[in-house]
């Protein structure tokens, strides 16, 4: 049995995440600050989800353990991990949405940044050979260059969240080539589906138009997307522990995505057909940060780690809306 500490296990992706790592065998340590970027109460359902997911399938309740506190807090960390033996951090915990970090690049900085380097002295200090983190689509900026591929350059970032995570990724080499450290950093592709964040368009759009209020609109609808369903993004997450934890001298970039695009006009016809109501479009100009495009080559991820995306964009907002019904 491996112990995995997974940082923001509270949250959309980190909650799903615990429960796949427990079903898998693995003792889970979920860090998480519980913090007001949106309703905690949100957070504290999904580990009370997590919680009977334990109760429900026979999993011993001492496999799951929830830390609260704050990744910026170094005393904190230690205790943690004074206390347990750790063999992998998956770090998810970071301040998130690419407008908010235009007014709050401190804040970003901060949380993206300094809580990252705590995370990676853990890991030198107590000798953990297996760290993953989640990176972002952001980092590529405008690329013009598509699909996405990890190669391709990354030093033009247009929002403090994505060069929070170029940043973020370039610390994990670093660390990986002074402590031999093995490493994945997973750009992850607009994920959705169930326990989303309420402040992204998908939930946010399903609930001004199952309420019957305009949704923002920004640009004419054409900008596209490549939205990757929660499950897709979980067995890639999984696989890259997996790799990380095997072998050594390893540092990687994976892209999580579908590999296949969907304009804004697209997402909103399928919400409108699911939940059965058409939208009220309040139009707005493009908003800064906001990229026309994110397409990934996954081509990588296929080949090193065995990632097999599988849902297709209609059949994942059906299960979304289905959720949202409850």
């Amino acid at each position: 049995m491996s112990t995995i500490v997974v940082t923001g296990g509270a949250g959309f992706i980190g909650s799903h995440l615990c429960e796949a790592l427990l079903l898998k065998g693995n003792k889970i340590i979920n860090i998480d600050s519980f913090n007001d970027y949106y309703e905690p109460m949100i957070k504290r359902n999904n580990v009370k989800e997590t919680q009977d997911f334990v109760e429900t399938n026979a999993i011993p309740s001492d496999r799951y353990l929830v830390q609260e506190g704050d990744i910026r807090d170094f005393e904190f960390l230690n205790r943690v991990f004074e206390e347990n033996e750790v063999d992998t951090i998956v770090h998810l915990a970071a301040s998130a949405g690419v407008r908010p970090s235009i007014h709050n690049p401190v804040l970003y900085t901060d949380v993206n940044i300094n809580g990252t380097v705590n995370l990676l002295e853990i890991s030198k200090k107590y000798n953990i050979k297996s760290f993953v983190f989640a990176s972002s689509s952001s980092v590529y900026g405008n690329n013009s260059k598509v699909p996405f591929a990890e190669g391709d350059v990354v030093d033009f970032p247009i929002s403090p969240y994505a060069a929070t995570k170029k940043a973020g990724e370039l610390l994990c080499h670093t660390y990986h080539s002074l402590y031999e450290i093995n490493m994945a950093c997973l750009r992850f592709f607009t994920v959705y589906g169930p326990r989303q964040r309420p402040d992204l368009a998908i939930y946010k759009f399903t609930k001004l138009i199952s309420e019957g209020l305009p949704i923002p609109y920004y640009g004419d609808g054409s900008t596209e997307r490549d939205y990757t369903y929660i499950e897709d993004i979980i067995d890639g997450v999984t696989k890259a522990i997996q790799w990380a934890g095997e072998g050594e001298g390893k540092y990687e970039v994976f892209n999580l995505g579908e590999s296949n695009t969907i304009s804004l006009n697209r997402m909103v016809e399928a919400i409108e057909h699911e939940v059965g109501k058409k939208a009220e479009i309040n139009r707005m100009p493009m908003q800064p940060g906001d990229v026309n495009r994110t397409f990934a080559d996954v081509s990588k991820a296929k080949q090193d780690l065995g990632y097999n995306p599988k849902w297709h964009f209609e059949d994942g907002i059906s299960k979304f809306v289905e959720w949202f019904k409850g």
